[in-house]
């Protein structure tokens, strides 16, 4: 196939999910003329940013350090909700909860002292007067959190999306990424439909960076998940004026949910479900009777008044990194590349802020951001190249430079 040249750009963006659709937005802002290309549609419901709702909570168990971007993500999302003139943000308090020694509980609790955040500490028994549709064993503490609560994923991607058309940014959906290669003065994108060149490059392509950053190919591993909404058989325990949106620790593992919303049902899932390793392109997409079973055992045990009949089941994706920390960098290589996931299965609700600190990359190389937690520096160090890798890299035998982007024998999609 002839492909032609189709076009200059400041900045090329790879995914319009939830960080690439919101760093296209920022760069925008800021006056850069910006391509953002999908492999799918916009919104889709093929990687990890569907289903209604995110979780978005300010107390932060998994590192302190998170709390300060939360309260800029907080901010942004308050100004593209202004912006597209509906509501993309919704406050119904969180509950971090486990036994009192438990991690969950423990950090939750350690980032709200050390950023005086206000929470209330509560037993089970005291949760569940407060919001009934909680049953926590006895022995278990909850952190109360006002400031918590969920965003609309879809709703939020389609907000950034238009907000960026509007400031003359394109957006090509449905147009598969073939390769990328880095020139003197930018980078060149091939996709099954043109030929562009930009001088900055951002990828945010979710599951699908491992593809297409070799450097990321063994750190950002995608993995199944299943989510489950069910009828409330007492609909009033679980509206989003009464229902907090939690993670809790329990004997059965790590699990979160939400109000009702947008399903008539009650919805939650478990952290890294059946630890089931995929391949974005081709995972099994359908929900079984036993996944369901997991599901529902939890809910019939923690929440009985909300598990009731089934409303809807769905698969996505996580994508993890070892450390269960996220990426955002620039290439260690090429200076006019950055990329930003996996995500480790909490990343949406910093997606706007995300954005920004991708557009600060692509911009100038550097943010105001505290990213030291997610530079891939701390990956790399880890892995060890074996004599002949580097031999085959020095060789020239990945296309002359690190393996960085798709050969170009193989123009096969891999986003």
């Amino acid at each position: 196939m002839t492909v032609n040249y189709s076009g200059h750009y400041d900045v090329i963006v790879v995914g319009a999910g939830a960080m690439g659709s919101a760093a296209a937005y920022y760069l925008a802002r800021r006056g850069k003329r910006v391509l953002c290309l999908e492999r799918f549609g916009v919104p889709h419901n093929m990687g990890s940013s569907h289903g209604h709702t995110r979780i978005i909570r300010l107390a932060y168990y998994e590192d302190p350090s998170y709390v300060l971007l939360l309260k800029r993500a907080y901010e942004l999302w308050r100004e593209i909700q202004s912006e597209a003139g509906e509501k993309l943000l919704h406050i119904t308090g969180s509950v971090d909860a486990g036994p009192e020694d438990s991690w969950v509980f423990k950090g939750s609790w350690e980032s709200a002292k050390l950023h005086d955040l206000p929470h209330e500490v509560l037993t089970g028994p005291e949760l569940r007067r407060r919001h009934p549709g909680y049953h926590l064993p006895h022995g278990h503490l909850a952190l109360l959190q006002p400031d918590g609560g969920f965003l609309t994923p879809e709703r939020c991607i389609v907000s950034y999306v238009e907000a960026a058309q509007k400031l003359g940014a394109e957006v090509h959906a449905h147009e598969p990424l073939l390769e990328w290669e880095p020139r003197e003065n930018g980078v060149r994108v091939r996709t099954e439909r043109g030929v562009y060149e930009a001088e900055k490059l951002v990828i945010a392509a979710g599951a699908w960076n491992g593809k297409i950053l070799d450097l990321l190919e063994k750190h950002a591993i995608p993995e199944r998940q299943v989510l489950a909404w069910l009828q409330p058989t007492k609909p009033e325990y679980f509206q989003t004026s009464s229902f907090p949106v939690f993670n809790l620790l329990v004997d059965e593992g790590r699990f979160y949910g939400f109000p009702v919303f947008g399903v008539p049902g009650f919805k939650f899932g478990k952290y890294h479900h059946l630890e089931e390793i995929v391949e974005p392109d081709g995972y099994d997409r359908e929900v079984h009777d036993y996944d369901e079973e997991l599901l529902r055992g939890f809910a019939e045990k923690y929440f009985p008044d909300g598990s009731g009949a089934t409303m809807d089941l769905q698969t996505c994706m996580f994508t993890n990194t070892e450390d269960g920390h996220f990426v955002i960098d620039v290439h260690p290589e090429y200076e006019q590349v950055s990329f930003a996931s996996p995500c480790s299965g909490h990343g949406f609700k910093f997606a706007s802020v995300v954005g920004e600190i991708l557009a600060d990359l692509a911009d100038n190389g550097i943010t105001r951001h505290d990213i030291n937690l997610f530079r891939v520096d701390r990956l790399l160090e880890k892995e060890r190249y074996s004599l002949a890798g580097r031999e085959a890299v020095s060789n020239g035998a990945v296309n002359g430079a690190s393996g960085a982007f798709r050969r170009k024998k193989d123009l096969r999609p891999f986003w």
